[in-house]
């Protein structure tokens, strides 16, 4: 299964630096980064599928629930600073797949507030 091989670290400080949470595994969506304490606190970021490094997703919101404003990662990749992206301290939201999500899916997930099926969603 994809999901098992995707990794994302993040961070509260750029480069790479603060405050970490790590996630070991995909298929996961965030209805409230305020759950880890770390709402408005992401700044940089490693995301990774080990195994093929082209299939994975994360899309981050800035409001709870999958709505607001968004940026759409794919495939593998360190982001440094988000303040560059103009998305520093603002995500509140995420989802997170060892695939690659089309546009036409994330605007459903923001249209209807719910996540892809059979993934792990997590409340505050």
């Amino acid at each position: 299964m994809a999901n098992r091989d995707v990794r994302l670290a993040l961070w509260s400080g750029a480069n790479f630096t603060g405050r970490r949470i790590l996630f070991r595994r995909g298929g996961v969506a965030v209805r409230d980064l305020g759950a880890f304490r770390f709402n408005n606190a992401l700044t940089s970021f490693r995301l990774r599928n080990i195994v093929q490094s082209n299939r994975v997703t994360l899309v981050l919101f800035s409001g709870t629930n999958f709505q607001g404003s968004i940026r759409v990662f794919r495939g593998s990749q360190n982001v440094a600073n988000l303040g560059n992206l103009g998305f520093n301290n603002v995500t509140t939201s995420l989802v997170l797949v060892g695939r690659n999500l089309t546009n036409a899916e994330i605007a459903e997930i923001q249209r209807t507030g719910r996540p892809p099926r059979d993934i792990l969603i997590i409340r505050q």
